[in-house]
Formats: structure tokens, sequence, C-alpha cells
């Protein structure tokens, strides 16, 4: 951990289950935030994530995906920082996120 940066609780890469993993990927929002996730460089601030709800349950929304383990959140502050954990899912459950994402 990087001094004042705290890294939010989700479960390891064994602990993902696929049953958890699909549930949150099965909404809109979440979807819409996974995919801007995947196409980003660099971790994401919650504000910076363009998606058509209000802040609070826009934050529910990375509250599940961080939950399921699709994303990892760190808190620097008072900002969220969110990363898509793509390499994590694909170890898992390999070919899943390519399929879900797939336009």
């Amino acid at each position: 951990m990087i001094f004042g940066v705290e890294q939010l609780a989700g479960p390891t890469r064994t602990e993902l289950d696929l049953v958890e993993v699909l549930q949150a990927l099965a909404d809109p929002i979440r979807l819409r935030i996974v995919r801007v996730l995947d196409a980003a460089d660099a971790t994401i601030a919650c504000h910076e994530i363009p998606i058509p709800v209000a802040k609070s349950t826009g934050s529910h929304h990375l509250k599940v995906l961080r939950e399921a383990g699709v994303v990892s959140a760190e808190v620097d502050g008072t900002r969220k920082y969110h990363t898509l954990r793509r390499t994590d899912l694909d170890d898992r459950f390999p070919g899943l996120l390519d399929s879900v994402l797939r336009d």
C-alpha cells in the first residue's frame, strides 16, 4: 500500500465466483462501466466514468462490481480509483470478458 492510498477489499483470484461475476455483469450500467475500464490505459476515478445515473447509483454499481471481483478499487483522499481486474478474470475464466464485452 502506498502511503495515503488504501486498497478496498474484494475477492482474491481464487475466490472469484463465476455466478457472482456474471450477475455483476448482467446489468447494462455495470457492463458499460466495465467497457470503459477495459478501454482505459490507467485507473479511472468514479467521476470520470460516463454513466447516465446519479452519483450514489454509480457508486452502488461500482461496489457490486468490486465485491464480485470484476474491478479493484483504491481510495486516495476523497477519490476512489477503479481498475478492471482483466488479468485475474482471464486467468480464472478464460475468454469470459472477451465474450461479454464483444459488441
